[in-house]
């Protein structure tokens, strides 16, 4: 009975976890593009949301810090500079 408890308990956590935590290789692609546009950040900084992913605190060439919008194929869908 215990192994059901625990097993029901990681089931409907798992779902939340998954959502908000960025796979390794995701990470690499984000950060290889960022390297192609000159740019750079912290991965702790890459927030999952629904329609993709939101990069805070992103800094590029010449100092400018922008937070930028990936959709969920990581295309660049928005900049805001900080």
């Amino acid at each position: 009975m215990k192994k059901i408890v625990v097993l029901a308990a990681a089931l409907v956590a798992a779902p939340a976890f998954a959502e908000g935590e960025v796979d390794a290789e995701t990470v690499e692609k984000i950060e290889a593009y960022l390297a192609s546009i000159e740019c750079q950040m912290d991965p702790d900084d890459i927030e999952v949301e629904e329609s993709g992913y939101e990069l805070d605190d992103v800094i590029c060439k010449g100092g400018k810090q922008f937070d930028i919008e990936l959709d969920k194929d990581l295309n660049e869908v928005g900049r805001r500079e900080e």
